[in-house]
């Protein structure tokens, strides 16, 4: 990894973050709808989804592979 990514990662990483929680709240908000969308709740959910397998390769790019 370069300066360059040392700097963007956590930055994207908290961005990605923040989208995800923000997704949650829509989800929950969707689903407490009397008549909740359920094509636009699947669309939410299928792109926290993403976030998360995102979050999750982004967080094992910064921390290091420890070998015990």
């Amino acid at each position: 990894m370069n300066d360059d990514e040392d700097r963007e990662l956590p930055a994207e990483l908290a961005r990605l973050q923040q989208e995800h929680r923000d997704l949650d709240a829509a989800i929950d908000a969707l689903q407490r709808s009397p008549a909740p969308d359920l094509l636009q709740l699947q669309r939410l959910k299928k792109r926290k989804l993403q976030l998360r397998d995102r979050i999750s390769a982004i967080s094992d790019q910064i921390t290091p592979d420890i070998i015990a």
